[in-house]
């Protein structure tokens, strides 16, 4: 059960998890307040918001590959980690004296380039310190800790918003203190396992490459699509205020799709190491698919949260599967290279997804953004059904078996 297994994994995947939890406290107190302060307070469109959002997380997904490079070169995977969280510490300040749509997206795109130096070595990092019969739950559980920082960013959001009568400048100043102590959880918590403290080797060869096998590349396609049928979340924020949602509820939004996120994944990736990880992403692209349409044509305010809250089921769905499945399918040297490079073809689709749902938001209307995730989704999902092979199996060890 995914209960036993976590009580068993090792403590450093456990702060690990803290740390994303602290981190994402900070960062979703902001992102959840970010959208209405772009769109509301300095006048961006939806196209400005879809562009600022789609550089952001292409950033973040592009400077993986590198620091996943690097990772795998120097053998020091926590160095890196510390770098990236460190770095997006510092740049928290930012967002609350930033006085233009300009300076919004110089904060956004140094944050996100923290997120891109640390994802990459942390998850191969997760993947250095966990049998590889647990991965499943390890990333599950890293996933779940980290969502539920998520949620609690923009509840924190939310009283804040109330306490300082909206004044969202105030309210951002306070996601300072839990990345301040994420950086601390991170230094003084996780030990990078002793196999992996060595002397720097030599560079890796693009001929390296080729070492990643056809289960890796079916996994990195699974990415791609997922990610072009998903664009940012930042348009729930504003679907939902569209719908009604009073202004200093917005980080709801962010909360409860956060909320369900973190109840799912941790399951889920116990679940994938005993039945594998196909089921998991084809229930979670019918997922994606319900919660498009009901965003599409849901005009209450209680039917806006019922797809974000499927728009949640489904990220807690795929998300730590597809993590635990680039751990499964990369060679060990090459594991900081692998979810670098997943992470630079997500980014791109992550792109286009976000800069495609913007435009089509302002010249034909919030529905068509949604029936365009829908229609993306349920192809996604008739081309998974085709396929015939789980790569990752249950764990490690179905690697490529058929279902």
């Amino acid at each position: 059960m995914p209960e036993k297994q976590g009580r068993s994994l090792p403590r450093a995947v456990w702060a690990l998890g803290l740390t994303s939890l602290l981190m994402d406290t900070s960062s979703e107190l902001i992102h959840g307040l970010l959208p209405v302060f772009l769109v509301v307070t300095l006048g961006a469109s939806a196209t400005a918001l879809g562009v600022i959002e789609g550089i952001a997380e292409a950033t973040a997904q592009v400077t993986r590959v590198f620091s996943g490079w690097l990772s795998d070169a120097f053998g020091r995977r926590k160095a890196l980690t510390v770098a990236g969280y460190g770095l997006a510490a510092l740049t928290k300040p930012l967002f609350p004296l930033a006085n233009s749509i300009g300076l919004v997206l110089l904060a956004r795109f140094l944050d996100r380039i923290g997120k891109g130096i640390r994802g990459a070595p942390r998850d191969a990092l997760v993947a250095d310190l966990t049998p590889a019969d647990q991965r499943g739950a390890a990333f599950g559980l890293r996933q779940s800790l980290d969502t539920v920082g998520a949620t609690l960013g923009p509840a924190a959001a939310i009283g804040l918003m109330y306490l300082f009568n909206d004044d969202i400048r105030t309210v951002l100043w306070f996601a300072v203190i839990p990345a301040v102590l994420a950086v601390a959880v991170l230094v003084f918590g996780v030990k990078e396992p002793s196999g992996r403290r060595r002397a720097a080797r030599a560079p890796l060869q693009a001929k390296e490459i080729g070492r990643l096998g056809a289960a890796y590349w079916l996994v990195v396609a699974a990415g791609a699509v997922f990610t072009l049928a998903r664009f940012s979340e930042a348009f729930l924020v504003i679907r939902a205020t569209d719908g009604g949602l009073a202004l200093a509820w917005a980080p709801a939004v962010i909360a409860v799709m956060s909320l369900v996120f973190a109840l799912c994944a941790y399951p889920a990736g116990g679940l994938q190491d005993r039945i594998g990880a196909r089921p998991l992403l084809l229930v979670g692209l019918g997922a994606l698919v319900a919660a498009d349409l009901v965003l599409a044509f849901g005009s209450s305010l209680p039917a806006i949260f019922l797809g974000i809250g499927l728009w949640g089921l489904h990220m807690g769905l795929t998300q730590g599967v597809l993590a635990a499945l680039i751990a499964a399918t990369a060679p060990e040297r090459l594991r900081g290279t692998a979810f670098g490079l997943f992470g630079l073809i997500a980014g791109v689709s992550s792109l286009i997804a976000s800069v495609l749902a913007g435009i089509l938001w302002d010249r034909i209307g919030d529905q068509a953004t949604f029936l365009a995730g829908a229609a993306l989704a349920a192809t996604a999902l008739i081309a998974f059904l085709l396929v015939r092979q789980d790569p990752g199996g249950a764990g490690n060890r179905g690697a490529g078996r058929p279902i």
